[in-house]
């Protein structure tokens, strides 16, 4: 089946009690059994739940992955992924990554003896150089957030392996629709669906996509061990929100390509950064590793803190708010908001200045979001 097929119908098939079309919500935390170790295949619903076993079989189909499990945020996916690592192992981290991720390493996993690299992506040499006999893995994120570069994703996994490291892509922002980078030689994939997957805003949760057996094994240990899983009607709502994927990620495109072009020839506007451009440096290299280009883009306004408040307090369909992919428009400050927990020098030095705005389109329609930043920008 095609991808528009499997997002509608892979894990999602008439409910056997009662054939109802849409499967129902196991609004239940246990499972009664008929005997001592005896039961239909759940137990208790941090092991497995029904409406969690058919998102996470949706998502792998999506992916091409032949495994998936879906965590309470992309947060707890991602350490849960970190959680395969060891006291005194090494990965290598790009300079340019999401503040979260940037908070979880620096906060969390290296007082724990896990220790990171960063390394510029977009050279292979400083890659290359920045393995150790202890490199486990290497963490990719491509596009960027919120500068949105363009990484290579089989140069640089097929480096980690042949080094012996895991290569992990966190493909948030290009989602399966656009790119898989599973079929480009990465070993895992994640996920925070909270973003365009569930694309409601409305559902904070997170995925982790692969193919090997023995790391889903021991992944699925930390997923049942630590507990951070989805609820029940979280993976109903995240499942509504994949059918119409497809859909909707084509719409976001289709937005954020009028929305540059109208950016690139305003006079407050000093760079747009939106790989669909042919002027962006990741642009050829987009246009062989995806799909398509995305529903992102950012730019440059001419000024900074204050001219940036006054452009959000003037926005009418666009929102001031952290996040990204869903429906409605948002508009984020990214030195501030996504990127807090970043050192002022280095988020200086990716490019997370005081004149960088994000964009995230929704999907109305593409007239009124121009008209709407050429208000705000006025």
């Amino acid at each position: 089946m095609k991808f528009e097929t499997r997002a509608i119908k892979t894990g999602q098939e008439p409910d056997a009690a009662t054939g109802a079309t849409i499967s129902p919500i196991y609004q239940t935390s246990t499972f009664t059994q008929e005997a001592v170790g005896i039961h239909k295949g759940y137990e208790y619903s941090r092991y497995g739940n029904p409406n969690r076993s058919a998102l996470e079989q949706c998502l792998a189909s999506l992916e091409e992955a032949s495994f998936g499990l879906a965590f309470s945020s992309g947060l707890a996916a991602e350490h849960a992924v970190f959680s395969l690592l060891r006291p005194g192992d090494h990965v290598i981290v790009p300079l340019d990554m999401y503040g979260g991720t940037y908070r979880l390493i620096t906060k969390i996993l290296e007082p724990m003896n896990i220790r990171f690299s960063f390394a510029d992506f977009s050279n292979p040499l400083d890659i290359q150089g920045s393995f150790e006999p202890a490199t486990r893995m290497v963490w990719i994120e491509t596009p960027t957030n919120p500068v949105l570069k363009i990484f290579d994703i089989a140069a640089i996994a097929d480096l980690a392996g042949s080094k012996g490291a895991l290569s992990v892509v966190d493909n948030t922002f290009a989602t399966p629709y656009f790119q898989q980078p599973l079929l480009l030689g990465a070993d895992i994939v994640v996920h925070s669906t909270t973003k365009y997957i569930n694309g409601h805003s409305d559902v904070v949760g997170g995925s982790v996509l692969l193919n090997r057996e023995d790391l889903y094994e021991r992944l699925l240990m930390i997923q049942r061990t630590v507990g951070s899983v989805m609820s029940p009607f979280d993976c109903w709502l995240t499942l509504r929100g994949v059918k119409t994927l497809s859909l909707r990620m084509k719409q976001h495109e289709k937005n954020a390509f009028e929305i540059a072009g109208f950016l690139q020839h305003h006079p407050r506007v000093k760079e747009v950064l939106f790989p669909g451009l042919e002027g962006h440096p990741g642009h050829d290299l987009a246009r062989r590793q995806m799909k398509g280009f995305g529903g992102l883009v950012s730019f440059r306004i001419d000024g900074g803190l204050e001219e940036a408040n006054d452009f959000f307090r003037k926005l009418k369909i666009f929102q001031l708010a952290d996040s990204l992919g869903g429906v409605e428009s948002l508009a984020n400050y990214s030195a501030v908001m996504t990127h807090s927990a970043f050192p002022e020098d280095l988020r200086r030095k990716i490019g997370v200045t005081e004149d960088l705005i994000r964009l995230s389109p929704g999907i109305e329609h593409a007239d009124d979001l121009k008209e709407d930043l050429r208000q705000a920008l006025s």
